[in-house]
């Protein structure tokens, strides 16, 4: 074993020693990623000499090589490339030492096994709030009261949200109207019902056949009339139930999705800051000359916190698809489906009409000649007594 063996092992030895883990567990393993055409496997190093004594990844890239092979991760420490130990370099010198290789790149690390929940402090709810209260703000507000405004607060699915909102309303106030018409609707045929059974019933009781046949035409016509208003509430039903399905299950659906995407963001946006205050403490440190007792122990606190901004950010970009995909699903059914039953209805409507005003035209029954003696009911009228003793006083009198 040579010196500089010897110095590594025992660097190594002592560094172990002095690492300050908070709880959290290493594995080692070695991963060969191919590089793309611009001759990078897509991720960002930091640590290193002289204030860290490891290197670890600071960010994986979207769409890179490393991103695709998904073995290294945030907080994970480099400890050789190709073969050759990186320890005691800069993050320059591994940079560079990755850079100048071709074709494919092997990376010798250490897994880190880290609890998003330890990362998960005070400090990031506290955050949390604060990014909630900044995106209701305006710009000048915020401004006014030296809060900053991330990025993402201006995030133009809340306008697409406002807008669904404005949707669900107009629909529910569409459906509840609809409800009530339906049933005075209903109400209505009803009524045409009995009109037809009563013409129906004076029609077989009138002796004149003439008479007789105009009233049971009429009660025909009304008990059509009825059968018409039913056959158009068959066709609304299954147009209202799909707008209930719209406003009942679908939109609460989406907005429920949209709250986990809301709130996966801010958590998101938690963590950028963490991770910026961090590094602001560290450059803060370095222009000192002074040193930073996590960084100089593995710097595992910060490595958690680049963990748990990963995993948020992957959750952020899984909700925030979901939710676009639910929003364009929600705007093809309002463009398509929503608007062609509402044409459907209209158009039912229409021939319900159209088809009660042919129906009654050929009801042309009118005059009716009607024989009221012969229609007289026989039973003897309560009054009739009364009236026979008024005509004989006045046959007295006279």
């Amino acid at each position: 074993m040579t010196c500089t063996d010897l110095e590594d092992h025992y660097s190594f030895v002592f560094f172990t020693m002095m690492e300050d883990r908070m709880g959290m567990t290493v594995t080692s393993g070695s991963v060969t990623i191919p590089k793309d055409e611009d001759n990078l496997i897509g991720i960002s190093i930091g640590g290193g000499s002289p204030y860290c004594p490891c290197l670890y990844v600071v960010q994986v890239f979207d769409n890179t090589p490393a991103e695709k092979d998904g073995a290294l991760q945030s907080g994970d420490e480099i400890v050789g490339v190709n073969g050759i130990s990186v320890k005691g370099r800069t993050k320059v010198e591994v940079a560079k030492l990755i850079q100048g290789l071709k074709s494919e790149v092997t990376i010798n690390y250490n897994k880190l096994h880290a609890d998003p929940k330890q990362g998960k402090t005070l400090d990031i709810i506290l955050k949390k709030m604060k990014h909630r209260v900044v995106e209701n703000m305006s710009s000048a507000t915020a401004d006014a009261l030296g809060l900053s405004r991330a990025i993402l607060c201006n995030d133009n699915l809340v306008k697409k949200l406002e807008e669904l909102e404005r949707n669900e309303h107009m629909y529910r106030g569409i459906t509840e109207h609809t409800k009530s018409v339906l049933k005075a609707f209903f109400d209505v045929c009803k009524i045409y019902k009995s009109f037809g059974d009563v013409f129906a019933s004076i029609g077989v009781k009138e002796p004149q056949p003439k008479a007789s046949e105009a009233f049971t035409e009429f009660g025909e016509v009304h008990r059509s009339m009825e059968k018409y208003g039913i056959k158009l509430l068959k066709i609304v039903s299954p147009m209202l139930s799909d707008l209930n399905i719209y406003v009942n299950k679908a939109v609460p659906d989406t907005k429920l999705t949209f709250k986990k995407y809301v709130d996966s963001k801010f958590e998101y946006l938690s963590y950028c800051l963490k991770v910026k205050e961090m590094d602001g403490e560290e450059y803060a440190y370095q222009t000192l000359e002074e040193p930073l007792y996590r960084t100089e122990t593995g710097n595992y606190e910060y490595r958690l916190v680049l963990r748990c901004r990963q995993d948020a950010r992957a959750r952020f970009a899984k909700l925030r698809s979901d939710v676009l995909v639910k929003l364009e699903l929600l705007d093809q059914k309002h463009v398509q489906d929503i608007v062609f039953q509402l044409q459907r209805l209209v158009s039912a409507l229409s021939n319900y009409h159209n088809d009660s005003h042919a129906v009654m035209k050929t009801a042309n029954i009118f005059p009716i000649e009607v024989d009221l003696p012969g229609n007289t009911n026989p039973a003897v009228s309560p009054y009739q007594g009364e009236e026979e003793d008024d005509d004989d006083k006045l046959l007295e009198a006279t």
